[in-house]
């Protein structure tokens, strides 16, 4: 079933500051640009409880964002405070509160940890936090209940321009999840010196662990590409075993071009270079199940 997403645009232009709200849910969003940060600070939703996210320009190439995670018990006086900050010269901020007043200092620590711990498992950008918190001690309904919050954080946040819980991987303990009843069909690439397997899935395509990736990328291979192997290689995805890359884990790409690009080390059209245990292209099984 789909959510109704109501999204405020605060002073009426494409790029300013907005706010977000999911259904009945009893959170709310709010984003903004360093540039407008003074108008949010004006705003009532900023005198109370919150998780914040900064975000800025990655240190290395490889990553496309440095994210930021902080929690404060009055977001106005810590926004304050980061905006002083000069090694948080963040672009971007978005952060979380609860409409109906009921999230404490306990509760907006968890959430702040909690995102943390998933930030650290997606791989997907820099970090620039140097320490994780603990979690804070609970009851169960009030645990429920803050999962339930970061689910809707986990929802808004890609569409504010946020994708740092987006997973490189698949985590072993998330597999079950991704796996249906409808059997998974394996595609591959084989040369004389590697090989690699592939699977579609609701994530992406995804490389399974152990598949190898040729050492060397072609002179010709676009910049966009060596910063891709370079970021699986940052956050140990990928690891050199000789004269190959192996996968540590299954790797999610958001192309089979993608995935068949860093296998080859070269540009390479992925749809029909890999191949299911019956010779067919990947492009061929997928004509074939949208006429099914």
């Amino acid at each position: 079933m789909g959510r109704k997403l109501l999204v405020y645009m605060i002073d009426g232009t494409e790029y300013g500051p907005r706010t977000v709200e999911i259904g009945n849910w009893v959170g709310k969003a709010v984003y903004s640009n360093r540039a407008s940060v003074p108008k949010i600070l004006a705003r009532d939703e900023v005198l109370r409880p919150g998780v914040y996210i900064l975000k800025s320009s990655p240190v290395h190439f490889s990553f496309s964002e440095r994210i930021y995670i902080g929690e404060a018990e009055k977001i106005q006086s810590r926004l304050k405070q980061q905006l002083m900050e000069p090694k948080r010269d963040f672009e971007e901020l978005v952060f979380f509160i609860s409409k109906d007043d009921l999230l404490t200092k306990a509760h907006v620590k968890y959430l702040e940890c909690r995102l943390l711990q998933d930030a650290h498992l997606a791989k997907a950008a820099e970090i620039d936090n140097e320490n994780m918190p603990y979690l804070p001690v609970l009851h169960e309904a009030e645990l429920s209940d803050l999962e339930y919050f970061l689910e809707q954080i986990k929802l808004i946040l890609p569409i504010m321009g946020f994708k740092f819980l987006i997973p490189s991987s698949i985590q072993k303990d998330n597999q079950h999840v991704l796996v249906s009843e409808t059997p998974i069909e394996l595609f591959f690439i084989k040369s004389k010196n590697f090989s690699a397997t592939m699977y579609q899935s609701d994530k992406g395509f995804v490389v399974t662990k152990g598949s190898q990736a040729k050492k060397m990328m072609a002179n010709g291979m676009s910049e966009s590409y060596r910063a891709l192997r370079q970021k699986l290689i940052d956050t140990d995805l990928l690891s050199l075993n000789g004269n190959v890359f192996i996968f540590n884990d299954d790797t999610i790409f958001s192309s089979p071009s993608s995935a068949a690009n860093i296998v080859l080390g070269r540009h390479t059209p992925g749809p029909i270079t890999w191949l299911n245990s019956e010779g067919k292209t990947l492009k061929a099984r997928l004509e074939e199940n949208s006429f099914s």
